[in-house]
């Protein structure tokens, strides 16, 4: 049987006034829906502005068959897909570099000590080196001069048309610009994926991963693209003592993102990309929360 939601409820504006109704009754799949879905609903049904607190009352779920659209909004038109890993203690992102360490630096059992019966808190401590997890790379990275992370534009960090380039590691190890023509990225952010990711620390990630070229390095920067990223442990060949990929790229002031997960998840194209650290002056890697925007069709 169709179930539907019978509820009053009382909308406050934040220039005044309010709106009130009773006995009020929308369709619902499923046997329940929670007050937040139905101030939701409201406001968004409605077409309501202003609105402030919102209250549901008297809310009870009735048997009786649907009479209009259902009272669960549609999905999103965007979906986030989160393409970063997780950083716990004791992780080793880069042979030879220490993992972080991540400790309360006030814990819920000491801070009991200033707040009431009741109320606790936690403030974390972290040391790390920068490159940790999924991160990014600046020009300071590699140059004295090179912008750090305070000095990098958001609009090379955040909302970058992108486009994903997929070129198994089981195909090539060595990615030369051949495998990146015939595809339109210039100003836009070029993702590599390659599957490496599925080696997450483990010891085969360290040694002989999938790396970009200096021939490929030399063509993105012609594209003049605005940001390169890859799903391995580093876009070098890390075999020998240069990184001409680094040098080429942050030389150009395209910013690079390692270790980089779940880019099967991603379209090729028509997406954006996100991977924005903090603004730290003197800093030229730092790890970020990289995400990618999909539209998806309602």
């Amino acid at each position: 049987m169709d179930k539907r939601v019978q509820f009053d409820f009382e909308v406050n504006f934040t220039n005044g006034g309010s709106l009130k109704g009773e006995e009020f009754r929308l369709d619902i799949t499923g046997d329940t829906i929670t007050d937040q879905e139905l101030v939701d609903y409201i406001i968004d049904d409605l077409r309501l502005l202003m609105a402030g607190k919102v209250d549901i009352l008297n809310k009870q779920i009735i048997t009786e068959p649907h009479k209009r659209k259902i009272a669960k909004q549609d999905p999103p038109s965007e979906r986030l897909i989160d393409l970063s890993h997780t950083i716990e203690e004791g992780l080793i992102t880069y042979k030879g570099l220490p993992a972080p360490h991540i400790c309360d630096y006030l814990s819920r059992t000491e801070s009991q000590k200033w707040y009431e019966e009741g109320t606790s808190f936690q403030i974390g401590k972290i040391e790390m080196v920068t490159n940790t997890g999924t991160y990014i790379d600046c020009p300071f990275h590699r140059f004295e001069n090179g912008k750090d992370t305070a000095e990098t534009e958001l609009n090379k960090l955040a909302e970058l048309e992108a486009v994903v380039i997929r070129i198994p590691y089981t195909e090539t190890l060595e990615i030369t610009d051949q495998y990146l023509r015939n595809r339109e990225i210039r100003n836009k952010a070029v993702l590599i994926h390659t599957g490496w990711d599925r080696h997450w620390n483990t010891e085969t990630y360290y040694e002989n991963h999938p790396y970009l070229t200096q021939s490929a390095a030399e063509y993105l920067k012609d594209c003049q693209v605005k940001l390169v990223g890859i799903d391995s442990h580093n876009i070098d060949d890390t075999t020998g003592k240069s990184r001409p990929v680094h040098t080429i790229l942050l030389g150009a002031e395209i910013v690079i993102v390692e270790h980089l997960c779940h880019l099967d998840q991603l379209p090729d194209e028509n997406f954006t990309f996100t991977a924005a650290p903090p603004k730290f002056k003197g800093v030229g890697t730092f790890p970020v929360r990289a995400f990618a925007s999909v539209q998806q069709n309602l």
